[in-house]
């Protein structure tokens, strides 16, 4: 039941960032800005043909393998139930539908469509819904994994202990 939650939460954050994506290209010319939250963030539509800091730019078909990579990965540790605790299941489900609404651009467009700016932070890159899905899903993964795994996730290891009584 959890993964049929999570599933249809991360659908919809991955509809909200192809929709976010669409009005921003159709409404706000490429560079120009407009105020979205007065003096914290604005919208500019900017095509970023890197990852984050415009990192590895203008290597698209990189970016594309590196992220379907990442989504396999994600999708392999949510079929195989290796994450049942459910902080660890939004984690994967936030980077799965991050990951996909990049790899939809970047495969459709050839770039990703980025529209949030900190007005109060300059150099911060510009980023979108699904940049929001990945480092919110990286943050609450690190936290399950420091904090839960082991309690609830690990598997035994087997590492020759055993409840036998020893000599």
């Amino acid at each position: 039941m959890l993964y049929a939650i999570f599933a249809a939460l991360g659908a919809a954050l991955l509809v909200l960032d192809q929709w976010v994506k669409h009005w921003i290209t159709v409404n706000l010319p490429l560079g120009e800005s407009m105020p979205f939250l007065p003096g914290l963030v604005e919208l500019r539509t900017v095509h970023n043909y890197g990852a984050a800091w415009s990192s590895f730019s203008g290597m698209r078909w990189l970016l594309l393998t590196v992220t379907c990579c990442i989504v396999l990965a994600v999708l392999y540790v949510l079929v195989r139930r290796i994450v049942r605790h459910p902080l660890g299941l939004a984690a994967c489900f936030l980077i799965l539908s991050g990951g996909i609404g990049n790899i939809i651009d970047r495969a459709r467009l050839g770039y990703v469509v980025d529209m949030f700016q900190f007005q109060f932070w300059e150099s911060y890159p510009v980023f979108n819904v699904a940049d929001m899905c990945i480092v919110c899903g990286c943050i609450l993964g690190a936290v399950w994994y420091l904090w839960f795994y082991e309690k609830y996730d690990k598997k035994d290891a087997g590492n020759g202990t055993s409840d036998a009584p020893t000599e």
